[in-house]
């Protein structure tokens, strides 16, 4: 994986800015260490790389320049294609001459000889930009699923783009402002965010599946792809069948590296499945697998069986690495290193994020690059099989708003009165649901359950989704690692989109078509395990930790997010009882006291500016 960033400007020798284009490539730094290499030959077009090498690191240097016919391309490209092999043998039959074996040079011929089409055959997950020399047009794309990023601004003198938002914000012409609508995301959505937003006033981010075109005319963008209805003729055993297909091509395609490679190990259905899959792949090749397991210091004294984590994971963890016989790699955090990985979590992001949800993860992911490069991930099972509680519970599934964020009045009663007279949470988070399943394509005359499932596919996929994406992207490429995520193969998305609810729910188990299919490859004890969340510390000290550190902010009179919050809500926050989610069951009372936290050192931090 690698970072990208550019800028292009048609109104003056865009070159001059050749000492900002370093400094939004230095703010990449983490995401690659390995090489890095600049594009600064034209007038209106400069642009910068960073690479974290995985697929021939001997070769693959960018910027990559092509010369075909009469124009010249030049490509920064972040990610991963899957489909290399077949790719290239179709453009070599196309007139291809390749000249290394990565992926980037398979990406920029394809769009040489196919153009925008190009698109239509990638299999994998991508963030890019092309710039054509004589044309002057800058092409963008981002990959289907949004696993990785990229974000813009367009400024009075031209257009910047880059991978993450620090990156951005290096360039003098992105103001560090937000108005009133990344107001509302901070407070009524966050840590998701609307599709699209970028929270700072000008700062946007191009949409899964989306790709944009930059020229003199401006900036046009269009969507390339989608979920689409079709009816679904298969028998529950041939779903089972076409499901294993599915999941066994998305890891085994995954796995190719010429880097060390591991997995991600929970002891719950996801990951073990994607390590045992790569653990029958590796042992054929007389490898062995590591794998990398996360655990919390005295959780066995504190944690309590509840609804949504009925068992602790660290028995389980042990039962699949042995099943696994892999090499594996436990974690254990304490609690000051988790409080105090606070601030470089939102540093990451360059947002206020998922607390201690996310500072779990960057410190694991720092473990886990001390022994590989690149693993392997279960996110998005649950949102593509209909895992979680709110796909199963009737009541819930058939509630309007985001089931995950069921209280907008509770987080609005946070701002001052003065900001909460302008603004209309209620409205605002109405509006952005209600748009979001009106693009759900449905089926005439299907049945509620399976029209109401396509919605809430569709909901989880662009928001829940592309949170948790968003977290596993920064936090894991703060340390330098990549990581990828079978299950958000396009093509498992595309499938199962249509599989009707009472096979996703075989048997009465969450994600029981998904069992049915992996069943062979994993004991009894883990195939049917109850799902269990993201593991969180069930340490009071936590709790007291965070509230210290809020208690500290509070007390500056001149703290900055006392200038958007009111500090009697955050003092009632601290000592009351209340237990009001800020973001499902990820997000109680402790994640929303470090959710204050790390805004207010986001605001200090970017020296952030209201402009209402």
């Amino acid at each position: 994986m690698c970072g990208i960033c550019g800028i292009v400007g048609f109104e003056q020798d865009i070159r001059r800015e050749r000492k900002i284009l370093l400094g939004m490539q230095n703010a990449l730094l983490r995401r690659g260490p390995d090489q890095e290499g600049v594009f600064d030959t034209e007038e209106h077009c400069i642009m910068a790389h960073r690479r974290l090498s995985v697929i021939d690191p001997q070769n693959g240097r960018q910027p990559m320049t092509i010369n075909y016919g009469d124009e010249t391309y030049t490509i920064v490209y972040n990610g991963e294609l899957y489909n290399t092999k077949e790719l290239r043998r179709e453009l070599m039959s196309l007139g291809a001459v390749f000249k290394t074996s990565c992926d980037t040079e398979v990406l920029l011929w394809s769009y040489i000889l196919l153009g925008e089409r190009c698109l239509e055959g990638f299999n994998g997950i991508y963030a890019f930009a092309i710039w054509e020399h004589k044309k002057e047009r800058l092409w963008l794309a981002r990959d289907r699923m949004g696993v990785k990023p990229l974000f813009y601004a367009e400024t009075q003198e031209g257009f910047v783009f880059a991978s993450d938002i620090n990156s951005l914000m290096q360039h003098p012409a992105v103001p560090h402002e937000i108005d009133r609508k990344g107001l509302s995301e901070l407070i009524l959505m966050m840590p998701g965010r609307t599709p699209g937003c970028g929270v700072f006033r000008t700062v946007c981010e191009l949409k899964r599946a989306e790709q944009a075109c930059y020229d003199r005319t401006g900036l046009s963008k269009k969507n390339y792809w989608k979920l689409r209805a079709f009816p679904h003729t298969e028998n529950i055993t041939q779903t089972a069948e076409h499901v294993r297909f599915l999941v066994e091509d998305a890891v085994t395609r995954q796995l190719v590296s010429d880097v060390p490679v591991g997995t991600f190990l929970s002891g719950g259905l996801d990951s073990s499945i994607i390590s045992s899959v790569a653990s029958r792949t590796f042992a054929e090749e007389g490898r062995q697998l590591s794998t990398f397991s996360l655990d919390y210091k005295s959780n066995d004294r504190y944690f309590h069986k509840s609804k949504f984590q009925p068992t602790s994971d660290t028995e389980f963890i042990g039962s699949m690495a042995e099943y696994l016989r892999s090499k594996s790699h436990v974690t254990v955090l304490d609690i000051p290193e988790l409080a105090g990985a606070l601030i470089p979590a939102m540093e990451a992001r360059a947002l206020p994020g998922m607390a201690d949800v996310d500072s779990s993860l960057l410190l694991f992911c720092r473990d886990i690059k001390r022994s590989v490069t690149v693993a392997l991930s279960g996110e998005c099972a649950d949102e593509i099989f209909g895992g979680y509680p709110w796909y199963r519970d009737e009541t819930i599934r058939m509630s309007e708003g985001f089931p995950w964020a069921q209280s907008t009045s509770y987080r609005q009663s946070f701002l001052t009165d003065e900001l909460s007279e302008i603004i209309d949470g209620k409205a605002y988070v109405d509006a952005a649901y209600r748009y979001t399943i009106s693009q759900a394509e449905k089926l005439p005359g299907e049945n509620a359950a399976d029209s109401r499932t396509r919605e809430m596919m569709l909901l989880n996929m662009d928001w829940f989704m592309q949170n948790l994406l968003d977290r596993k992207d920064r936090m894991s490429m703060y340390s330098s690692l990549e990581v990828r995520v079978p299950f958000c193969d396009h093509r498992i998305a595309q499938y199962l989109y249509n599989v009707p609810w009472e096979y996703k729910d075989y048997r009465g188990y969450e994600k029981g078509l998904l069992r049915e299919a992996m069943k062979d490859y994993l004991p009894e004890n883990i195939l049917w395990r109850k799902k269990s969340p993201y593991p969180k510390t069930h340490n009071p000290a936590y709790f007291l930790a965070v509230s210290r550190m809020l208690r500290s902010i509070i007390s500056q009179p001149d703290a900055p997010l006392l200038k958007l919050v009111k500090k009697s809500r955050l003092e009632e926050l601290l000592s009351g009882s209340e237990q009001v989610q800020w973001y499902g069951q990820l997000m109680a009372k402790p994640q929303t006291i470090a959710y204050f936290v790390q805004l207010n050192e986001w605001l200090k931090r970017y020296d952030v500016k209201l402009v209402i």
